[in-house]
């Protein structure tokens, strides 16, 4: 008896070891930030405790003309399913949005 109650203590261990450590479902913010700085733009970032994060900035480029745009640029990581982390570099400017990542093909 005292054999079988080991084995289920072991058993019920290397279950809660082999468990994700959080999920999306039930994340909770470590950390956020955030900064608006009127019409010429914003920046943020934040944290959560499933691994992901994501920061972003923005500005407003050529004020007052025709040629007047925001640009934002950021950056965004995750944790897929398959325990890879995945990261995404990006720019949105006035051609569009243009994400980078290993993962993303060109």
């Amino acid at each position: 008896m005292r054999m079988l109650v080991g084995f289920v203590t072991l058993a019920l261990l290397a279950g809660a070891l082999a468990a994700p450590l959080d999920d999306s479902k039930s994340a909770q913010i470590l950390r956020y930030n955030s900064e608006n700085i009127g019409i010429d733009g914003y920046r943020f970032d934040f944290e959560t405790s499933d691994g992901t994060s994501r920061t972003e900035e923005a500005e407003l480029r050529n004020p007052g003309t025709d040629n007047e745009a925001i640009v934002v640029r950021g950056s965004y990581s995750y944790t897929g399913p398959d325990g890879t982390v995945y990261v995404i570099n990006y720019v949105a400017d006035e051609n569009g949005f243009q994400p980078e990542g290993t993962h993303i093909p060109k």
